[in-house]
């Protein structure tokens, strides 16, 4: 995305789709061990110092008007996602996540049945070469990264799926065969070029995998986490890619969360990265009119959840209430680019941050 990439699309400047093997396996490989910086001292974040009524009844009735809008939108498929972003493995998984993010799983739930419809139909796109990506997938990098992102939190919670786990292992060769010199990702899976977009999700994707039990290479988060930090301009905003190029808030949104994910809790990166985020983006001073607004909150709720402390305290009160004023009487919320379960998916997703149900999320 020019200002920062939506889940899903594939420009030149910047991506808005959400959402496209190595010689050693990754079920073999070394695990992700960050050592951050002990002479700092961060807050605690958000997973075991909740902000005070952090779940309102206005918030309850949004979610579950949100879940109706979901079901009815399912393809018959099991797949998430219509016109440009017609059965989208990218928007599928980001769909099935914001029913987990209430505890909902195949069997298990009054949604569990649309988490295995949509998980079926993930499965199915799982090829040879470990690439989740339905044949209508712009871009597919980022569809795979979220996938693969799904899977990972599906396995953790059901380890004993062995399609999960050998779609997941798959998955997961991809993402580390396909990194660049640089130490990023792009649309395809192809070592050529990266964007911080599109390097986020798999990061986050990796994450996912390693707290579910499948190995990740340490180097493979070294190079990446330095990408990370080699996008940042002097201001603590992140540029889109290596080149010069001035900072927006939805990629710094990001580029702080992917930190976190790396094992990185206490750093000044981070520390620049959240205040221009405060600086630019608190829900309520505009950033509701931005282009990405919901990619953008969707990693901004997280590293500000990881950041806890004060940034915890004022942010989700700011982007809960927002978000509730913006969900339309269909029970969904709209993304002019990227569709209705796009928009849905995110916003369900962030709205119950709270609940701390998906492992992802914790540190």
């Amino acid at each position: 995305m020019a200002t920062a990439a939506p889940v899903v699309v594939a420009a030149q400047a910047e991506p808005t789709e959400p959402p496209e093997q190595p010689e050693t396996p990754a079920a073999q490989a070394g695990p992700i061990e960050v050592t951050p910086d002990a002479s700092r001292r961060a807050e605690p974040g958000a997973e075991n110092n909740p902000a005070a009524d952090e779940i309102t009844e206005g918030l309850t009735q949004t979610v579950s008007r949100g879940f109706v809008y979901l079901k009815i939108h399912q393809n018959s498929d099991g797949s998430f996602g219509r016109g440009r972003y017609d059965r989208h493995v990218g928007i599928t998984a980001l769909c099935a996540m914001a029913f987990m993010s209430d505890g909902h799983l195949p069997g298990r739930g009054p949604y569990g049945e649309q988490v295995s419809r949509a998980l079926g139909f993930v499965l199915a796109f799982s090829t040879d070469t470990g690439l989740l990506a339905a044949e209508t997938s712009h871009g597919p990098m980022y569809g795979h990264g979220f996938a693969t992102l799904f899977l990972g939190e599906i396995y953790g919670a059901s380890p004993d799926d062995k399609r999960v786990r050998d779609a997941l292992v798959k998955a997961v060769n991809l993402i580390v065969g396909t990194q660049n010199d640089e130490g990023g990702w792009r649309y395809n899976p192809m070592p050529y070029d990266a964007d911080i977009s599109v390097t986020v999700c798999q990061i986050m994707a990796l994450r996912s995998a390693r707290n579910a039990g499948i190995k990740v290479p340490k180097r493979t988060i070294d190079r990446a986490v330095d990408y990370v930090r080699r996008c940042q301009n002097s201001d603590g905003g992140f540029k889109y890619m290596l080149q010069a190029g001035g900072s927006a808030w939805p990629r710094t949104a990001a580029g702080v969360a992917s930190l976190f994910y790396a094992g990185i809790y206490e750093d000044d990166s981070i520390d620049r990265g959240v205040a221009y985020l405060m600086r630019t983006a608190l829900p309520g001073r505009g950033s509701a009119n931005q282009a990405h607004y919901y990619y953008g909150h969707y990693y901004a709720g997280q590293a500000m959840y990881l950041a806890g402390g004060e940034n915890w305290q004022t942010w989700w009160p700011a982007v809960r209430d927002e978000l509730i004023a913006r969900q339309t009487s269909s029970g969904g919320w709209i993304d002019r680019h990227a569709g209705g379960a796009y928009a849905t998916a995110m916003s369900l997703i962030i709205l119950q941050m709270p609940k701390r149900y998906l492992p992802i999320f914790q540190k």
